[in-house]
């Protein structure tokens, strides 16, 4: 496979908003933030980022590939769970310096490293001046 080799983004913000080059704005650490939904009914399932290589390899292949930053490493998803996301669309917002996969998931559906769908499994609830987290009831499956 060729490596793909992404446009450089026009200066110009009327050519970056409403051009047809796809020309990805990458920030100072090389990334391009990811938001991640299930294709089928919306649900957010997590958000990522994104390097050179792991948009390449993610338009190449149709499966998301990311970049841990805390691993320092490129991550193709669901490569150790079997939980592969398929991309159906990926869209890029109006500056592009972010891109939306809606995915469908493989396996057992789960997204979240703790075994969930989705890693947006707490609610944050205020009360009384302070902020706590509710589990929404999106137990992992060992809780289940």
């Amino acid at each position: 496979m060729t490596p793909i080799e992404f446009v450089t983004p026009s200066p110009d913000k009327k050519v970056l908003e409403e051009g047809r080059a796809f020309s990805p704005r990458f920030d100072a650490a090389g990334l391009l933030t990811a938001v991640v939904t299930d294709a089928g009914d919306g649900t957010v399932l997590m958000v990522a980022h994104m390097n050179s290589e792991a948009l390449a390899l993610t338009l190449e292949t149709g499966i998301a590939h990311y970049w841990s930053r805390s691993r320092r490493t490129l991550w193709k998803k669901g490569e150790t769970s079997g939980n592969f996301q398929y991309v159906v669309e990926m869209r890029t917002d109006c500056d592009q310096d972010a891109v939306w996969l809606r995915v469908n998931v493989a396996g057992d559906d789960a997204t979240c490293h703790t075994g969930r769908r989705s890693c947006f499994y707490r609610t944050v609830e205020f009360s009384d001046g302070n902020a706590y987290l509710a589990i929404d009831g999106s137990a992992p499956p060992s809780a289940a």
